[in-house]
């Protein structure tokens, strides 16, 4: 089912963005301004960057494929802008792919 396929890959990507996210907030930005180590914030930067423009990609994708609203999409951008919105946001997402099954 194409449909489980989309969401879980989505599900992933999101998860994978709340963790950079994090680990860019909580441990690389500290290291850049404590520890003086410019190096945490450009690896993690990219690396999360990256992610985020998958998760707005696949955001469209979603959007697409389950036929969603302009709200729902500005929700998921809105989610990955937030410390931890992702998380919250995949609780949604976890409800939509067990109606699948």
């Amino acid at each position: 089912m194409i449909q489980k396929k989309i969401i879980r890959r989505f599900r992933i990507v999101g998860i994978a963005e709340g963790v950079s996210f994090l680990i860019l907030l909580f441990i690389a930005m500290p290291l850049k301004y404590i520890l003086e180590i410019e190096e945490a914030v450009k690896i993690v930067g990219w690396v999360h960057g990256a992610l985020f423009i998958s998760f707005v990609y696949f955001a469209f994708e979603m959007m697409a494929v389950f036929k969603k609203n302009f709200g729902w999409l500005a929700k998921a951008i809105v989610a990955a802008v937030l410390p931890f919105g992702t998380f919250i946001f995949d609780r949604q997402l976890k409800k939509e792919e067990r109606a699948l099954m």
